[in-house]
């Protein structure tokens, strides 16, 4: 999987409108970022630097990649250090949606 395949599948879930509510920020370091505002109506994903975001994933891709095929679970990889959040923890919680 590449950054352009995740920032797809992420783009799929998401749809017209997650009802998230909230503009999130998945940072995968040297690998890029995907940015999706939940705010707006339809929901917008991209790999542009939206600015600051409500809630903050910081993880590498390969991470990513194994939450968005099911072989890691979120909260084992948040407990295990390889999933680290910053702001709104709330948002991250319901972020299931999105990531599959």
């Amino acid at each position: 999987m590449t950054l352009e395949s995740s920032t797809e599948t992420i783009r799929s879930n998401v749809g017209e409108d997650s009802g998230l509510g909230a503009t999130v920020k998945f940072d995968f370091g040297d690998d890029g970022m995907v940015f999706l505002d939940g705010k707006s109506v339809p929901n917008s994903v991209s790999n542009d630097d939206g600015g600051d975001a409500d809630c903050t994933i910081k993880m590498s891709l390969a991470n990513f990649e194994k939450m968005l095929g099911g072989d890691l679970d979120p909260t084992t990889a948040f407990m295990m250090g390889k999933l680290k959040v910053e702001g709104d923890m709330s948002i991250a919680m319901k972020l299931s949606s999105v990531t599959g």
